[in-house]
């Protein structure tokens, strides 16, 4: 009987740890739809762009508040978890406070009182974060694609972590062993005289603490694969799989430019066969119309988006009134993939037709064509997402596969193509403007 506490434990550990490595598998697998992309380049600023944008959050303090409430929960999280690692100890070998054995009392009172203290720092930042969603109400949280779930997701995960640390407190406050010590209890000294000093009611209150906190980080790591809150982990590889190259810079498609080179070359023999070992394959679209199209960062990309709004409250044409918001991009971008993931989940691992797409049935025209291509969004991202490479390449598809580009648009090409330049006027008319009268 001793050991059913144990074997309980186990089962719930295994359980847990066994639908999120399910649910991340089913991850990998949705990203690996898209189109592979060579990132073996610059490998260290690679890596330097994770450890300061990631690991760091430097992007995060260009909005101080919101940024240093932000690195508060996400180093206040992640340290007092390290307990975690005693609990789980604790709960497969029944032993109490494991710490207490392999680290002198005061180090493990350090330990521990560093951890209270950012519990409460935690709630703090917590608190407020709450009251700039649902009291201050920020613009950028009230856009129309934050109504429903995504408005309810950035709520739910605030609930979780008050209740989190609540239970790590209350856990220590209950603990007579602990308290006695006098190390570590910095703040659960000032709440343990609210359970009184009934030995069998405290240990009771500890024990339901402690489970519960155990049993809701679990719920909380499984919550995540569902919320937005999986750039926790997904942060660091979209970091180091961030563009590197200068904002701005397109990506020409190599067929494209080989056909340019042969219209500016008269001496170019358009049917002479390519060299040996050079690369002329025709892509099967140009652009992209839905997920698949995309490649696997861009779908990385969609995965890590933070719904923050940070691009959308920088984006001209949002500001301006246009239908674009860059976060809405992505956001759709997530939702198509996770259809198509569920679709072949539901059809034995093949995709079958379900006559939707992402272009058409997520993003309008309408949406890709307000973009100014200025990079604002990609500037902003504090971790390393770029709405405008999924923009532009739909917009590729509209204009090499549909021909439905606007009107300006096609008569800026046909200037191009006819004058040599984007204006409607002759080539040896282009200077009358500067002749006087």
């Amino acid at each position: 009987m001793q050991y059913i506490p144990n074997i309980l434990f186990l089962i719930i550990l295994a359980l847990g740890i066994g639908y999120f490595t399910l649910n991340i598998k089913k991850l990998i697998r949705n990203i690996k739809l898209g189109k592979e992309v060579d990132a073996s380049d610059n490998k260290g600023e690679r890596w330097r762009n994770m450890a300061r944008i990631a690991l760091g959050q430097s992007k995060m303090v260009k909005r101080p508040i919101a940024g240093f409430l932000h690195i508060v929960v996400y180093v206040g999280f992640i340290i007092i978890n390290i307990e975690v690692l005693e609990i789980i100890i604790d709960g497969l070998f029944g032993t109490h406070r494991i710490g207490l054995k392999v680290l002198p009392e005061s180090v493990y009172g350090f330990l521990i009182g560093s951890f209270e203290i950012l519990a409460v720092l935690v709630l703090v930042s917590v608190v407020v974060f709450w009251l700039r969603r649902n009291v201050i109400k920020l613009k950028r949280f009230l856009s129309s694609e934050m109504r429903g779930w995504p408005k309810n997701d950035g709520n739910i995960i605030l609930y979780f972590e008050v209740v989190l640390m609540c239970l790590f407190l209350v856990m220590n406050a209950t603990d007579t062993t602990f308290q006695n010590l006098g190390h570590g209890n910095i703040i659960s000294q000032f709440i343990a005289p609210w359970f009184g000093d009934n030995p069998d009611t405290l240990h009771m209150i500890e024990r339901t603490a402690w489970w519960l906190h155990i049993v809701g980080i679990l719920i909380f790591l499984n919550y995540l694969y569902f919320s937005k809150h999986l750039h926790i982990l997904l942060a660091f590889p979209n970091t180091y799989y961030g563009s590197v190259q200068p904002k701005g810079k397109f990506n020409n498609l190599e067929a494209v430019t080989n056909e340019v080179k042969l219209m500016m070359d008269p001496n170019a023999d358009p049917f002479a066969a390519a060299p040996e070992g050079a690369e002329e394959e025709v892509p099967a679209k140009f652009g992209a119309s839905d997920v698949m199209d995309l490649n696997q960062i861009q779908l990385l990309n969609a995965y890590t988006c933070t719904e923050c709004g940070r691009c959308t409250s920088a984006c001209p044409a949002n500001l301006t009134g246009k239908k674009l918001s860059p976060r809405k991009i992505m956001m759709d971008t997530r939702d198509r993939l996770e259809e198509v993931g569920k679709n072949i989940d539901a059809n034995g691992g093949e995709f079958k037709d379900d006559g939707k797409q992402l272009l058409g049935d997520y993003i309008t025209n309408e949406e890709l064509w307000a973009c100014t291509t200025c990079n604002a969004c990609v500037e902003e991202c504090p971790v390393s997402i770029n709405p405008l490479s999924i923009i532009l390449d739909m917009r590729r598809y509209l204009v090499m596969e549909q021909s439905a580009a606007p009107m300006e648009l096609n008569n800026m090409m046909t200037n191009i193509e006819n004058n040599g330049a984007p204006w409607p006027y002759n080539q040896m008319d282009r200077l009358n403007w500067a002749k006087e009268e």
